[in-house]
């Protein structure tokens, strides 16, 4: 599978990456189905992790070692909505926002996951070239699947906090495929946090509120 990480094309001078581009493809298409609240969304997100894996294993242990947290989390996130699928109206997730304890917890966990993982990062600097940056939005994106899983509407606004770092950290470190992609994704995300946001005030039960993890 090397030929995943060779380039596809250049693109403004910059060098598109066949992996960098397929894996961030299939994460768009993830953020699409999420805002449609479609149960496709965790594969797509698995298949996603698996071909960054792929693509990583063998010289980025660090970064094929942060898709396999993130497939694990969309495994949950896909067991999640299978339990609550058909709650709503329409068939599909019941969305809510999140109450202030799950917020604070949320935030809690950011906080002390990326200062965890970035002490790792340092500790280990084979595993990432930029250990604070990459562990806010290796953590961040954690996090934000784990509130979408959840039905949460404030997993947009992990997405943006994440594309704030995200969009300069790829276009640095040369993965300008990425960085064209983030800056998109903060364009779904905002349309994707408006009907989230207004299906929540709708009336819908919060049938996940108290849903064990």
């Amino acid at each position: 599978m090397n030929w995943l990480n060779s380039e596809a094309f250049v693109l403004f001078d910059q060098h598109i990456i066949w992996s960098d581009m397929i894996g961030n493809i299939l994460g768009l298409i993830t953020l699409g189905l999420g805002w449609r609240r479609s149960l496709l969304t965790w594969p797509v997100q698995f298949l996603s992790g698996l071909v960054l894996f792929t693509a990583f294993y063998g010289h980025l242990a660090g970064s094929a070692g942060k898709q396999v947290v993130v497939m694990v989390v969309a495994l949950y996130g896909w067991w999640q909505w299978q339990r609550g699928r058909g709650k709503a109206d329409d068939g599909r997730i019941t969305v809510r926002f999140a109450g202030w304890r799950e917020r604070g917890a949320m935030l809690v966990a950011a906080a002390a996951g990326t200062v965890a993982v970035a002490l790792l990062f340092q500790a280990y600097p084979s595993l990432s070239w930029d250990p604070w940056p990459d562990a806010y939005i290796f953590v961040g994106t954690v996090v934000a699947m784990y509130a979408q899983a959840k039905g949460m509407v404030e997993f947009w606004i992990a997405w943006l906090l994440v594309d704030v770092v995200g969009v300069p950290l790829n276009f640095a470190n040369g993965y300008a495929f990425s960085g064209f992609v983030y800056v998109i994704y903060g364009a779904l995300v905002l349309w994707g946090m408006r009907d989230w946001w207004l299906r929540s005030r709708r009336g819908s039960r919060p049938t996940l509120e108290g849903a064990p993890a």
